[in-house]
């Protein structure tokens, strides 16, 4: 790859934020070198390239970083512009609009599921329900415009920016399901919702990119021990 074109994606297979980044890197046609990172031990590239936050995704472009999985996304439509599909409506409006339920899927959706790690008993059963009630809300205020009849995904044939922050938020949502034994995703009371994300879930970059279930749980066991009071207190 020419130094000049040169692109390097500093990321961690269970970073949902540097997921999104490989996705629409992928989507774009944009050839890219991956590092994987091993956050326990950062290498010394990524205090470099991102001294600030310490973290992944960080974006290398000719030598020069761009960090935040938001900002890399905004940098990496800007740029590459007319290469693949656009990851964002053209229309102001829409892309408003994508915007807005993207943010509202990471903060409230993502953000729920992420309490669920770290309770248990009634407090976790409080935070399923407000996970589906969340979800719920997707389904009745922000799909039925955004997903038009016909549509395969929010961004019409190819994945785009709502597509691919839902997939790297529920795109592994039943092994959460195994691994909590409960039922997060219900097609009777989400059709919509339930569908999108099964046809999110079968694009091919979707699967090529998918980590194989066994790891998963693993990491997700990992987490709850060091996030549960009562397992990091024993």
């Amino acid at each position: 790859m020419a130094e000049q074109n040169r692109v390097v994606l500093y990321g961690m297979w269970a970073s949902p934020f540097a997921k999104r980044i490989h996705l629409a890197l992928k989507i774009k046609g944009i050839p890219f070198e991956y590092v994987e990172e091993d956050l326990q031990n950062k290498s010394p590239d990524l205090l470099k390239f991102n001294p600030v936050y310490k973290k992944v995704p960080v974006l290398v472009h000719n030598g020069r970083s761009i960090c935040e999985s938001a900002i890399i996304f905004e940098y990496i439509e800007e740029v590459w512009n007319n290469n693949g599909p656009s990851l964002l409506p053209q229309d102001p409006y829409k892309r408003a609009q994508v915007r807005f339920w993207a943010d509202y899927v990471q903060k409230q959706v993502f953000e729920g599921l992420f309490l669920l790690m770290k309770t248990e008993g009634e407090a976790q059963e409080k935070a399923i329900e407000d996970v589906k009630e969340k979800l719920k809300v997707l389904e009745e205020q922000g799909l039925k415009d955004l997903l038009a009849e016909g549509s395969t995904f929010v961004n019409g044939d190819e994945l785009g920016c709502l597509d691919i922050v839902m997939l790297t938020v529920l795109g592994m949502y039943k092994v959460h399901e195994e691994f909590f034994g409960v039922k997060i995703v219900e097609e009777e009371k989400i059709p919509v919702v339930f569908s999108w994300l099964n046809r999110l879930i079968e694009h091919p970059l979707a699967k090529e990119v998918a980590p194989p279930k066994e790891k998963v749980l693993g990491f997700l066991h990992f987490i709850r021990q060091k996030l549960l009071p009562s397992q990091a207190a024993a």
